[in-house]
């Protein structure tokens, strides 16, 4: 069994034109939805539209965010279907809050980088990203100004 799934992973293919599903992980979007299309044979742009909840005793608040980012893939020969990508993107947040300190707008951006995986006989595709992100406008007090943060995909692919 281990043979047979070995095998069907480095029978992956790298094309695909574009794909949806969940991206999880980030400081600011711990559950998005994430599309990526590929605008030309390298590069792509994906967008999130994020949340993430957050409670302590007393009161609770939420965050939404949308980021978009361009990412520059290059193949891994090793592996068909493999690529590694750097790139940047920003994203906007809005927390939801009774209590004014953690009420409010913000604004990041971002470099990233990451890899990504395309299996050759399912429409899936993964990604696992690291986006090192720094605040640059929002004056939320909880917020620090800046984010060590990275997050794992799983899309199906349309095309």
């Amino acid at each position: 069994m281990l043979v047979c799934s070995l095998s069907f992973m480095m029978n992956a293919q790298s094309d695909y034109k574009s794909g949806i599903g969940l991206r999880f992980g980030g400081y600011y979007d711990l559950v998005a939805v994430s599309y990526k299309t590929f605008i030309t044979t390298p590069g792509a742009l994906e967008f999130n539209l994020g949340f993430r909840p957050f409670g302590v005793p007393g009161f609770s608040w939420t965050i939404l965010s949308l980021s978009a980012s361009y990412q520059h893939h290059f193949p891994i020969a090793a592996v068909d279907g493999l690529k590694w990508y750097v790139g940047a993107g920003a994203t906007a947040y809005n927390s939801f809050s009774s209590y004014d300190y953690y009420d409010g707008f913000g604004l990041l951006i971002f470099p990233t980088g990451g890899v990504d995986y395309k299996f050759a006989n399912l429409p899936l595709n993964v990604s696992v990203d690291l986006r090192p992100s720094i605040k640059i406008a929002g004056g939320i007090g909880y917020y620090n100004n800046f984010y060590f943060t990275g997050g794992v995909s799983a899309r199906y692919t349309l095309n």
